[in-house]
């Protein structure tokens, strides 16, 4: 079974897995897919994170997020005049390291041949695909910024315009690049040609990436982070990523019985908004590199932590002295695919905002990601900008084990939103029996404002919950759009079933072979 964001995905998933391949080759399939389909989302100028369980309960993390130039540094930019990371444009530009991740992927662990896995997203670029009306919709609003790059506008605008809905778009360059990687591997993107280009696209517009920062790029297996929730245990990748966040709300659901409220009552959306608060200030004053990184995840997962932060919380009140510094909006998207061996493959891909960087290379158009903007300008703070550093990513796959067995492979699209959802939608699995498309499609609220102050509730939340919020100190507006997307297969071994939803927030698609 597969689950993406786009039906072309899906569908290029399900055919890898139709010829033989496994869960890894589908799930690198669909994202070079994905990467043609929702360019605003997703691309090979970005960054991937992975969990993979195998069939025996064995479970892998990699960490496929670059760096930052060896020559960049906070103290630079603040003599430039930044007070703050730019949210987009040259120094908000890291090394891609998404290629590197998934050529990573496949050396260890892929079935069938690595070119195959480009077949699909090479056709799509060359011969061109419909643009659905998600992906239409968010890239009209981007129309200037493309226009304002040589290479965004030459490729992604037509006739100075975004491509229309229901439209055929193209982009032959694109396919070029793709073939290039699937014949000769990852090195295309990281040395030679292309990455001079990707290099000096860069620096022509004043920022410092050179071809030595590409040529340094790597993807790293890592220890997988874990929290008991509701008799699993649920697995996120460890700090440069969010995925902490995740488990450390997690750990105060668990604490104040968040799962034991009706799940569309006003106590429960409280609590995991409180809840949530907490989590993330400690993600935007501790999460970093992990080698910058001055408190152990053990210690900020430990049942004390958990308590000395759960004693901010007023399950009658809004807590006013949590201020929560705003992060960039971020696009991203989130495939899940488990094979017949019942590997499971939680993947995520993004070049953060859209349109990342909003800089795409002339020649080899690839859209550069602005995952520098998650860096802090801030002397000291443990995510300050730094030579080669990593920042703290918003990306995280999630998978939950059961017996040690792997049962729930999910994630949750949305930029900072992505451990509220992680949260929120495992819950309503693991504590309100819902099957994945009801948990992935409950009504959402979260934040949308500099200082974590006013929430945007999803239209499902009803009129009544929302005067029982705003009684409980909340400000509350109706969401402008939707928070994030998501994805989520249950193994059901009992029954001898792939249980799976795709958001509706996205144009998703979830099939079953």
């Amino acid at each position: 079974m597969a689950a993406t964001s786009h039906p072309l995905a899906t569908a290029a998933a399900i055919a890898v897995l139709k010829e033989g391949g496994n869960a890894v080759d589908a799930a690198i399939a669909a994202s070079a897919v994905l990467t043609v389909v929702e360019p605003h989302m997703t691309g090979i100028g970005g960054d991937c994170f992975v969990i993979l369980a195998e069939p025996d309960g064995s479970v892998h993390g990699l960490n496929g997020s670059g760096r930052a130039p060896a020559g960049a540094s906070a103290a630079r930019l603040r003599e430039m005049g930044h007070a703050r990371m730019p949210d987009s444009g040259p120094h908000s530009v890291t090394v891609p390291g998404a290629v590197k991740a998934w050529e990573t992927l496949h050396q260890r662990f892929g079935r069938l041949d690595f070119a195959r896995l480009f077949d699909e997203a090479i056709a799509y670029a060359e011969d061109g695909y419909a643009l659905h009306p998600r992906v239409a919709a968010d890239w009209s609003d981007q129309t200037a910024k493309l226009a304002a790059d040589e290479g965004a506008g030459r490729h992604y605008l037509v006739d100075g315009k975004a491509p229309a809905v229901g439209s055929r778009h193209r982009v032959p360059a694109f396919a070029a690049t793709l073939r290039r990687i699937a014949r000769d591997g990852a090195k295309v993107l990281y040395e030679g040609e292309i990455a001079a280009e990707i290099a000096a696209t860069v620096r022509a517009k004043g920022g410092f990436l050179t071809e030595e920062d590409l040529a340094a790029a790597s993807a790293d297996w890592v220890e997988l982070i874990s929290t008991p929730y509701a008799g699993h245990d649920v697995l996120e990748i460890p700090p440069n990523g969010q995925g902490i966040t995740a488990l450390i709300l997690l750990n105060l659901m668990r604490k104040i019985g968040t799962g034991l409220l009706d799940p569309a009552s006003a106590d429960r959306y409280h609590l995991e908004i409180e809840a949530a608060r907490l989590a993330y200030s400690v993600r935007d004053h501790m999460v970093a590199d992990p080698a910058m990184m001055r408190v152990s995840p053990e210690t900020l997962l430990s049942e004390a932590y958990t308590d000395a932060l759960a004693a901010h919380i007023d399950p009658m009140r809004r807590n006013p002295e949590i201020v929560l510094p705003k992060l960039p909006g971020a696009n991203t998207i989130y495939l899940t695919v488990v094979d017949r061996e019942r590997r499971a493959v939680s993947f995520i891909n993004s070049v953060y905002s859209s349109f990342g960087a909003k800089i795409v290379t002339p020649n080899s158009c690839i859209a550069l990601q602005n995952r520098g903007a998650c860096f802090s300008l801030e002397e000291g703070h443990p995510n300050e900008l730094g030579p080669a550093k990593r920042p703290m990513h918003t990306i995280i796959p999630a998978m939950a084990m059961k017996n040690g067995k792997p049962v729930v492979s999910f994630g949750v699209m949305g930029g900072a939103y992505q451990p509220m959802g992680h949260a929120h939608v495992f819950s309503n699995l693991a504590d309100h029996g819902m099957d994945p498309q009801q948990a992935l499609d409950h009504a959402r609220l979260f934040w949308d404002d500099d200082d974590g102050t006013v929430l945007e509730a999803e239209a499902g939340i009803s009129d009544e919950v929302r005067s029982e919020l705003t009684r409980k100190g909340h400000a509350l507006r109706s969401a402008a759009k939707p928070h994030g997307g998501g994805q989520a297969i249950v193994i059901d071994e009992k029954n001898g079933f792939l249980v799976a939803g795709s958001d509706h927030r996205k144009d998703g698609l979830a099939l079953g072979w």
